[in-house]
């Protein structure tokens, strides 16, 4: 069995939806123009490093999207996540802080490491290069709004770079997040993970894949105002057993297992 950050972040979510994604087939559709305009930066990034055309890359991937009837935030628009996306791309050039050596090597790499049992843990790591001429392991992210920079030392605390430097080992880590605003920003935000912290993810992934193998699937309801995930989760038709509001949210694919999809999409 194959685990990932994905999988185990939404097992420590809620069992309940871990139980329906990954055991009986249910996934969300990818109707959210967010997650997929992410993804078309994200390979638009790799033709920049690549020093290929990346705004010609960028339109040819989001344009895949142009007419598929997404779910857009309010202020959204396919042509303006594109013109946003345009200007993100010119601003990250413009300040050339990133640099990324033999980037079909060093971007988007596979990194797999074996746990107890027959099991492994697999991650998919952006990039690795230099961020102001530092060496560091680099993520990527795209936003509507900026990443809290206070109090200081807050990055660290962050559950996927702590991941992502515990199978690597990397102990300098950042992130690089293009946030999608009326002026656009890239915000470069980087912090050093501990031998401690890398110990105690890896105490918690045996933890969790225990449960997990021991079918302790029990729900973590959210429904606590004003602060309710619930009603926000697209698994929500499941749990109260509406069929209609699960299939126009999600579709299923039983038996197929897409966990490392999830990691690289996440």
């Amino acid at each position: 069995m194959t685990y990932s950050y994905t999988q185990i972040s939404q097992y420590l979510t809620c069992p309940r939806k871990y139980r329906h994604r990954y055991l009986d087939g249910w996934r969300e559709k990818d109707t959210r123009a967010a997650m997929l305009f992410g993804r078309a930066f994200e390979q638009a990034l790799g033709a920049y490093f690549r020093r290929e055309d990346s705004t010609a890359a960028l339109f040819r991937e989001w344009a895949s999207h142009q007419n598929a009837g997404l779910e857009y935030s309010k202020s959204d628009t396919w042509d303006h996540m594109l013109q946003q996306g345009i200007q993100l791309l010119e601003r990250f050039a413009q300040d050339d802080r990133v640099r990324i050596r033999q980037p079909r090597r060093n971007l988007q790499i596979k990194y797999t490491r074996p746990l107890p049992g027959t099991t492994e843990f697999v991650a998919y790591v952006d990039a690795l290069g230099k961020l102001d001429d530092k060496w560091c392991l680099l993520e990527w992210k795209t936003t509507s709004s900026r990443y809290p920079e206070e109090p200081d030392g807050l990055l660290a605390l962050d559950p996927q770079l702590v991941c992502y430097s515990w199978i690597t080992g990397i102990a300098e880590v950042a992130q690089v997040v293009f946030v999608r605003k009326r002026l656009v920003e890239v915000q470069y935000l980087r912090t050093t993970i501990t031998d401690e912290q890398r110990q105690e993810f890896g105490y918690l992934v045996e933890d969790t894949i225990r449960r997990i193998e021991s079918g302790h699937f029990m729900p973590h309801s959210g429904i606590r105002f004003p602060q309710n995930p619930c009603t926000t989760c697209s698994y929500i038709g499941l749990c109260l057993g509406q069929q209609e509001l699960a299939q126009n949210r999600l579709v299923r694919r039983p038996g197929e297992d897409l966990g490392w999809l999830d990691e690289l999409c996440y």
